[in-house]
């Protein structure tokens, strides 16, 4: 179980935390906390997707809330497909589940990683949520804001594992 008074692997500006990170089988979701959402690292060549979210005006990686009777890797996928147009040349990868501490109540709940390769990107459209998309090195500055929690969580997906 992780230490859930050491520092936080990442935190934001908004009082947000990314506090731990738990690898573990798929099939075995941490029980002290929700699980209400999948994120997707969507890799071309040696460049992570993120998206550029209209409402918390920042940059993240895809994903969003698991709907009912869907699994994470499903809300995982379409939640990819939902806010980029994009889709894995393989099965999705999973990588671990991420534990946030969320402002402003301080609320505890997990998220599913999961990363996956693109061989190639197809043309984005906007939409109602997000407003544009990049492949991001890691390192290149992008114009606005990055989102630390989603930045760290991708370092972790960088292929190979």
């Amino acid at each position: 179980m992780p230490d859930h008074t050491a520092r936080p692997l990442a935190a934001d500006d908004r009082g947000n935390a990314l506090t731990a990170f738990i690898r573990r089988a798929e099939e075995q979701p941490p029980g002290d906390a929700p699980l209400p959402l999948a994120l997707v690292a969507l890799w071309n060549g040696d460049r992570v997707l993120m998206v550029f979210d209209r409402f918390r005006q920042g940059w993240e990686l895809p994903g969003g809330l698991i709907e009912p009777g869907e699994s994470p890797r499903q809300g995982a996928t379409r939640e990819l497909l939902e806010e980029s147009g994009q889709t894995p040349g393989e099965p999705l990868r999973f990588v671990g589940y991420p534990r946030f501490t969320l402002a402003p109540d301080q609320r505890v709940e997990y998220g599913a990683l999961f990363s996956g390769r693109c061989a190639e990107a197809v043309a984005f459209q906007p939409n109602e949520e997000i407003e544009a998309i990049c492949w991001w090195d890691l390192r290149e500055a992008l114009p606005g804001r990055v989102h630390p929690l989603d930045a760290h969580l991708a370092r972790l997906t960088r292929f190979p594992l």
